[in-house]
């Protein structure tokens, strides 16, 4: 009991959010993200009161595709999937970044990870990676949270919290010219955003099954299996076929993992 819990990972929130934060609740436990993006809204909430926050913005790079044209995201290959320009990372969750998956699992993990409704969420990109997301209040006051991207720092805070440490992360050089952009999300290239936003607002048994059926369909593009503009199709066919439960228990979840990667083996096979 009243444990501080470091999450270093969005699935458990994407898979069962409300079983997890309402255990956390009942045993007094703090869970203090990893995530970059959602270890910045935290820290930007300090900076006032939860019904105060009017929306909370997550940042995304756009990943290497951000300016393709739907012809040219037929074409990706693993190896062009795999070049991400701002943040070195593992196979899987650089692909999820290309799809914008990467997204759409942390638009339902601030969904329960910070009690948002889901309209509060949006996501805008910034290929610099430098503002890693901002909440914004009542009153029209922003507050974002910067830094180069580095997971060492939201690692560190999450450790240290609620005290700050010197520590080995990367400073930012506030003497060298630069410029930070910011755009719109654009959820036609990117229909995993859609798909995040349909599964944060739902609930219930949505979040296991995208999540399983994104792992099976990134394995199997990574094989050779499936096209990277699949990736997003197999999801959302698996999501529809899927019986939604409003309140699942931990087992049924579990039993849905395994029945989403069956599935997207047979839509891969089909």
């Amino acid at each position: 009991a009243g444990k501080r819990v470091a999450l270093a990972n969005k699935e458990t929130l994407v898979m069962a959010g409300p079983l997890v934060t309402e255990l956390a609740r009942q045993r007094g436990a703090s869970i203090v993200p990893v995530d970059s993006e959602h270890s910045a809204v935290f820290q930007a909430m300090q900076a006032g009161r939860r019904q105060e926050v009017r929306r909370v913005v997550l940042t995304a790079s756009g990943g290497p595709f951000r300016c393709h044209t739907p012809e040219q995201l037929a074409e990706v290959t693993v190896a062009e999937a795999l070049a991400h320009p701002t943040w070195e990372m593992g196979p899987k969750i650089t692909v999820d970044s290309a799809t914008m998956m990467n997204k759409a699992l942390e638009i339902v993990e601030a969904r329960w990870l910070f009690d948002l409704c889901v309209d509060q969420i949006e996501v805008v990109i910034h290929p610099q990676s430098v503002v890693h997301s901002f909440v914004e209040f009542v009153d029209g006051s922003v507050v974002a949270q910067l830094s180069p991207p580095d997971m060492k720092l939201p690692i560190q805070f999450a450790l240290t919290w609620p005290e700050r440490r010197e520590g080995v992360a990367r400073r930012i050089d506030w003497s060298q010219a630069w410029r930070l952009e910011f755009e719109p999300a654009d959820f036609e290239r990117f229909p995993a955003l859609a798909l995040g936003t349909e599964v944060a607002r739902v609930g219930g048994t949505a979040g296991a099954v995208m999540n399983a059926a994104n792992e099976a369909a990134v394995a199997a593009f990574l094989a050779g299996e499936l096209r990277f503009v699949d990736i997003v199709p197999a999801c959302r066919s698996v999501l529809e076929a899927h019986h939604f439960e409003a309140h699942p228990t931990l087992e049924q979840l579990f039993a849905l993992d395994v029945w989403a990667r069956e599935e997207v083996a047979r839509w891969a096979c089909a």
